[in-house]
């Protein structure tokens, strides 16, 4: 009994790490007036979503429950001048917000249908520079925590682009692993028409960023683009990089089998202290997960590369969002994102360790050691940090 409850304990202790918050409002009843001195930047965050439109509480915009169908929405989120690197400042529970110090979703528009949404968007994307960054969240994450995390990552790697979030329903609870599995795996064909529906307008290159099991989600979504023999989207498939992946390693060889060798940059963000992925691996029958693997000489064998961030120090005490909340490692990722990844693809085969992977490990490399893994080289830096 005693074993039972521990890992009940365990368990609820280390889920709490994807996103950590018992209410999930992302707008508040009151917002505190701040002067526009005091804000740092207003951010527009392009929204498709398998959630139910919530009814119950409309402070959260959307809830946990699953759709049939994908809706649209753009959220305006304000950024105060006080914002740390990595971390994302937020009224807790009920109390009002206030714009100089946090992060608030100041507007939210609803888009009919799928073709307002294109329009709206394809028109964002043609005056910030033909980029979107598509970001998809991970496990125990409400509509408000994937439309802040966003935001902070659109801001703090100053993306030049326009960000937009796949949002699948979730249930933002510790206790809902199960139904989360069950919602991502329902948001397959979602997620991939979305893709699509950007390949449609005049993007020319499609940035995706995805989290813990919305890697495994993303990894769907890129196969069966494979099946249908159109992987890369018409050539506008950009970065594709997997933070924490919460994926069975068997499954993730299987995945990249089927969708091939990519030809743009392609990296897997694994640390083998991820106390998340840990318990991810004992309720999967002590399966290893992408993200906590330590062969990272078998995953680059499959053309990505590997980039351990086990020697990092992360903002998460489960060590499960260094991808986001690191400083040092967001602002590399912003140098890399900001090079489009057409260009880094045009480089010869000996200089393909100038991809996400070093890029990240030249600025790590001054605080711990790091070690990049190719499907041609292996590169280890390290210094006295």
């Amino acid at each position: 009994m005693r074993v039972k409850s521990f890992i009940v304990v365990a368990f609820a202790l280390a889920v709490s790490g994807c996103a950590g918050r018992n209410t999930h409002d992302l707008l508040n009843s009151t917002t505190i007036a701040a002067p526009a001195a005091d804000i740092a930047a207003t951010h527009e965050i392009f929204v498709a979503t398998t959630r139910k439109q919530a009814k119950t509480d409309p402070r959260q915009v959307f809830d946990g429950d699953r759709s049939l169908t994908t809706a649209y929405a753009r959220v305006d989120v304000t950024v105060p001048k006080t914002h740390q690197l990595g971390a994302i400042e937020r009224a807790q529970g009920s109390a009002n917000s206030n714009p100089a110090k946090q992060f608030t979703a100041t507007d939210v528009v609803h888009y009919g249908d799928a073709s307002q949404f294109a329009k709206a968007v394809g028109t964002d994307i043609a005056l910030r520079g033909d980029r979107a960054l598509v970001f998809v969240h991970g496990f125990n994450n409400g509509f408000d925590d994937g439309v802040y995390r966003l935001t902070q990552i659109a801001h703090d790697t100053e993306y030049p682009g326009t960000p937009v979030l796949f949002s699948w329903a979730s249930s933002g609870k510790t206790t809902g692993y199960l139904y989360d599995k069950d919602s991502a795996n329902a948001a397959r064909d979602d997620l991939e028409a979305t893709l699509r529906m950007l390949a449609g307008t005049k993007v020319k290159s499609i940035d995706i960023v995805a989290h813990s099991m919305g890697t495994w989600l993303t990894m769907e979504a890129l196969r069966q683009l494979a099946i249908t023999g159109d992987r890369d989207l018409g050539g506008k498939l950009g970065y594709v990089i997997l933070a924490s992946p919460d994926i069975d390693v068997d499954v993730f060889k299987k995945q990249m089998i089927r969708y091939g060798k990519p030809d743009k940059p392609f990296a897997v963000l694994l640390s083998g202290d991820d106390r998340a992925l840990k318990v991810s691996s004992f309720l999967s029958g002590e399966k290893a997960r992408v993200g906590d693997y330590d062969d990272a000489a078998d995953l680059a064998s499959y053309g990505v590369s590997v980039v351990d961030l086990s020697k990092l120090k992360s903002g998460d005490r489960l060590n499960h969002a260094k991808f986001a909340d690191n400083p040092i490692l967001v602002r590399l990722l912003g140098d890399r994102l900001r090079t489009p990844a057409g260009l880094a693809s045009d480089e010869p085969p000996s200089g393909k360790l100038d991809d996400v992977g070093e890029g990240l490990g030249k600025a790590v490399g001054s605080v711990a050691e790091i070690v990049i893994t190719t499907p041609f080289k292996v590169l280890t830096i390290a210094t006295g940090g």
